[in-house]
């Protein structure tokens, strides 16, 4: 089966959804600046035995972009429970589930907020939002300067952003990866389109993690709450260069975690995509 629909979540706001294969469904969430184009070789190989859906999320790609009316309206609570309600929308009740970026994030607050949905949690090179921002000081804020522009109040970041976008999202396309024929030219021109018509709802949900995002993660911690699911991680290999314990941190929130360190870029869905495929096979068996 393959098929390419849309699928209302909410009021006023459908997502674009690709569905490919058949078998127990697993759930693939994009990152930035990317769409669901970016799980093209995972979902290829993921197909010949599961049932392989890969939306746009909410403000990107082909999805429904509505305007910033709150905080809550690009937070990953909201965007997670379009992911819960696309999958129900789609037959599934419980599936596994996988995000890389942006779409980890959204991954983590669904198993946070979903636990009886999601049964494996995959999450592919971030960090929880409240330790995102904890670590980041010094070089790493530098090397991260888009969260803090993004955090901005409405108005000064998308004008600037909208005023060089396909130099403010090419910057990342060639900054964060190692092998750039991994993103081909026909791929890297439809991420920066696709991020060209969505400047305002992209930083929308930026603006969201440095606030309601970091609001619903810290009650989750005062809580006690953790991820109950097995949970899967894959993080980039910089050795003593990182300078915190990247699994450590993860294991506060999941309990049950197998942390695989990846000798890659940041965009390893492209680059090692047989790395990915080998660990989302290994989680669903869990």
């Amino acid at each position: 089966m393959e098929l390419e629909r849309r699928v209302r979540v909410d009021d006023g706001v459908e997502l674009f959804v690709r569905v490919e294969g058949s078998g127990p469904p697993v759930v693939l969430l994009h990152g930035f600046p990317q769409t669901h184009l970016m799980w093209r070789h995972v979902a290829g190989d993921l197909k010949r035995d599961f049932t392989v859906i890969t939306p746009d999320l909410r403000g990107y790609g082909a999805s429904d972009k509505p305007v910033e009316a709150g905080p809550d309206t690009y937070s990953k609570r909201t965007m997670a429970r379009d992911v819960v309600r696309m999958a129900r929308e789609l037959g599934y009740e419980r599936f596994a589930l996988a995000g890389h970026d942006r779409g980890a994030l959204v991954t983590i607050r669904a198993g946070l907020d979903h636990p009886q949905h999601v049964t494996h949690l995959g999450s592919l090179d971030v960090l929880p939002t409240l330790d995102m921002w904890d670590v980041m000081h010094g070089v790493s804020a530098s090397v991260g300067f888009h969260l803090y522009l993004m955090a901005q109040p409405p108005g000064l970041p998308e004008k600037m952003i909208a005023a060089a976008a396909d130099e403010f999202f090419g910057h990342f396309l060639d900054l964060w990866i190692q092998d750039p024929a991994a993103i081909p030219a026909d791929v890297r021109a439809a991420y920066l389109d696709a991020c060209r018509n969505a400047v305002p709802s992209i930083v929308a949900d930026y603006r969201a993690s440095a606030g309601i995002d970091v609001e619903h993660d810290q009650a989750d911690r005062d809580a006690g709450r953790v991820l109950t699911m097995p949970v899967t991680v894959l993080q980039q290999d910089w050795g003593s260069m990182l300078g915190f314990d990247a699994a450590a941190l993860w294991h506060a929130w999941a309990p049950d975690l197998n942390h695989i360190p990846v000798k890659c870029g940041h965009f390893m869905a492209e680059e090692a995509p047989e790395v990915v495929v080998e660990a989302l096979r290994g989680l669903v068996q869990r």
